[in-house]
């Protein structure tokens, strides 16, 4: 009766609140409008994937298959922020607008690369403690007159496009401890919309919707339902509640609208997808089912955010194959018919085409190895999960393929109506998963539910040798239409650039190894290449002022692989992050300064003198603790410390002050980690620095230096 009383309760409360809630003030009727974003003027590149449809592809030809070869470097700007470089830069009006890492907004003549205005919401660094996967930034949105950003901390700002100057800031986040934003914004008639990450904490997921005037929110969209006991927030979260069990609203759930946001501008409908059902390991928190509407593509009225339609893509998602990559809307003939379809090349390695305006199952094909099904139901499009793939039940370690990266990731994936081809950045990884026993959720750090310690990269030379041969990537071409692949180039390590398709037969695309390549289109030869000192991640995007083509790319290295991968993070070379915006046009000269030679600290550690067991517990906190910024089995990508090289490792006093302490946070007046004081004894921290000891020795036995 009283969950009865509760349910009454809320679904009155919604309907007074129904009436108070704020209406979008009407769409931009001066500078960037709704026409504009739906078909952008020639030249121009107007949201992050160039229009509402996200196929980033440039009807620009100037530069083309014949003549890409005479490519050069226009002007390059070098960014402050030496972190992982993740954004599409959008031009409009002559003016290129570029995010950096931590959030910082800056906008260029696109002509000449002269710095306009600057814009930095500071963003306080120990956030970086609640942040996946580095303090990225994936770009802005541009409406009327007005940029939108949304920061790591969990901001939507809206600024002048002219000079940078603050109109409006509103907090997007129910807490500043769970969720941080990365993605870009998108815009649907007069409505900003941006959802958050979080899902490896305690977040739960949601997409909110903005008026673009003045900041107010105008509905949200939750995608996980909350305590029953309060009642849902619609009908669709009813539905979804019968597929949870256990207390899931004790960690939020998951299934966070971290990056893909797309509006129909045909149907009225705004297409999303949503990350993992939290924590991982379903068992940690007695999860069963489906967790709807985790891992799933979403859709909802524009002007509501009421539910129109899902279609999950990982029932009982234990494996992080988040569906946060991008959705792309085409119109492609199927069966003899033409369809106005949703492309989507989620993590779990499958490609899907879907109905977009009813999420209909049309097809999908595997573009990548996998092994956590073995198939995919034709009709219903449900797969067919491998049991050793449930690895809670098995209580064995099970390597899964793809792995926690993806098969495919948030890189963009760019579509042609040309030649009809998706171009994917792949990755071919596994992750090994094995279920922890007796976990328990904490204050801090990621909510996993793992034993990341028990299946850490160990010190075996043919173990490592077998890792790293398997671990690869690949530019793909896939034919939605037949589900294979028309053409692939091999790179030498997975987690490389977006992509970009032209009307010139071409298609762009950076590397994690340092290069910037062209390609044809139709089949995938390589016709030029650009050395560009770092990995580049982000995706490049094109525009024309006066006649001629530019390309442009944010480059450094960084971002998910780099943190969390150990060993496995320099597949593709000794990586490292030089942060620049590089724009290039036919005919052009510039060449970039020498980079600085690569230096490492020695790998000269103090004898170990703790026990295996205390090396054993150390171990379990490092993995659950430090592995997200510092990497598997204490093997660091590049942008954060390796901590096998510390000389803190010889002090335990020092180490006690920076984990326990907080002497390097911003309260302990430093600018990197927080205390973990909360989750971590000071006994923990010793056996913590015994394991680093302990690993350092190992490798340097290995012959590492």
């Amino acid at each position: 009766m009283m969950r009865l009383f509760a349910r009454t309760a809320v679904m009155l409360g919604a309907v007074l609140l129904a009436s108070c809630t704020p209406r979008a003030s009407g769409p931009a009727t001066e500078g960037v409008t709704d026409a504009m974003l739906v078909n952008p003027p020639e030249g121009e590149w107007l949201s992050y994937g160039r229009d509402p449809s996200e196929q980033r592809f440039s009807r620009l030809k100037v530069i083309n298959d014949g003549n890409v070869g005479q490519l050069g470097l226009a002007w390059a700007a070098e960014m402050e922020t030496a972190r992982g470089q993740e954004a599409t830069p959008l031009m409009h009006d002559g003016t290129l607008y570029v995010t950096t890492a931590w959030s910082i907004l800056k906008a260029y003549d696109a002509k000449t690369g002269r710095l306009k205005w600057s814009y930095d919401p500071k963003v306080p660094r120990d956030t970086l403690v609640r942040a996946c996967c580095d303090a990225v930034n994936r770009g802005v949105a541009l409406y009327g007159t007005s940029v939108y950003l949304a920061t790591l901390d969990g901001r939507l700002i809206s600024l002048k496009q002219s000079n940078g100057a603050l109109m409006w800031s509103a907090l997007v986040v129910p807490n500043q401890q769970d969720y941080t934003i990365t993605g870009a914004p998108r815009i649907a008639n007069g409505l900003v919309l941006i959802g958050s990450g979080g899902a490896e904490y305690k977040a739960r997921g949601f997409l909110a919707a903005y008026d673009h005037r003045t900041g107010e929110q105008v509905w949200r969209f939750h995608t996980v339902p909350g305590n029953p006991a309060d009642g849902q927030e619609s009908a669709a979260l009813e539905k979804a509640e019968k597929t949870w069990a256990g207390k899931w609203w004790e960690l939020g759930g998951g299934g966070t609208v971290w990056d893909s946001i797309t509006y129909d501008a045909k149907t009225g409908l705004v297409l999303f997808g949503t990350g993992n059902a939290e924590p991982w390991n379903p068992a940690a928190a007695g999860r069963q089912g489906d967790s709807l509407y985790t891992s799933s593509v979403v859709a909802v009225r524009a002007d509501t955010g009421e539910y129109v339609w899902h279609f999950q893509e990982t029932p009982e998602d234990r494996w992080d194959y988040d569906s946060n990559a991008q959705i792309t809307l085409a119109d492609i003939e199927i069966g003899g018919k033409l369809r106005h379809v949703a492309l989507h090349a989620p993590k779990n390695g499958y490609f899907y085409v879907l109905d977009a305006a009813t999420g209909e199952f049309l097809s999908a094909g595997a573009f990548s190895p996998q092994n956590w099904t073995t198939g995919i139901d034709a009709k219903t499009g449900r797969p067919v999960i491998n049991p050793e793939a449930r690895y809670e039940k098995t209580g064995k370690p099970f390597i899964g393929m793809p792995g926690v990266a993806g098969a495919h990731s948030w890189q963009p994936m760019s579509y042609s109506p040309a030649t009809g081809l998706v171009y994917i950045p792949a990755n071919i990884a596994a992750f090994p998963y094995l279920a922890a026993q007796g976990w328990k959720p904490s204050e801090i750090g990621f909510q996993l539910g793992l034993d990341s310690a028990a299946v850490a990269m160990p010190a075996v030379p043919q173990v490592r040798a077998g890792a790293m041969a398997a671990t690869t990537g690949a530019l793909l071409a896939w034919d939605p239409k037949t589900q294979k692949a028309a053409w692939s180039v091999p790179h030498a390590g997975p987690f490389n650039g977006g992509t970009l398709a032209t009307a010139g037969n071409l298609v762009f695309q950076g590397d994690a190894a340092g290069s910037f390549s062209a390609y044809a289109a139709d089949k995938g030869r390589k016709l030029w290449s650009f050395p560009v000192q770092t990995g580049a991640i982000a995706a490049p995007m094109s525009y024309a002022i006066d006649g001629e083509q530019y390309v442009a790319i944010l480059v450094g290295w960084g971002g998910l692989w780099d943190q969390f991968s150990g060993v496995l993070a320099h597949k593709s070379g000794a990586t490292r992050n030089i942060s620049r915006l590089l724009v290039f046009k036919l005919g052009a000269k510039g060449q970039l300064p020498a980079p600085v030679p690569l230096s490492k600290l020695p790998l000269d550690p103090p004898a170990f003198t703790g026990t295996k067991e205390q090396a054993a517990l150390g171990a379990g906190f490092y993995a659950r603790y430090c592995t997200a910024c510092h990497g598997d089995a204490a093997v660091a990508g590049g942008l954060n410390p390796d901590l096998r090289r510390s000389a803190v490792l010889g002090n335990p006093k020092t180490m006690q002050a920076i984990v326990h302490d907080g002497a390097l946070s911003p309260k302990g007046g430093g600018n990197g980690m927080v205390s973990f004081k909360s989750a971590l004894k000071p006994a923990d921290i010793e056996a913590i620095r015994q394991y680093l000891i302990l690993r350092a020795n190992e490798d340097k036995a290995l012959g590492e230096k």
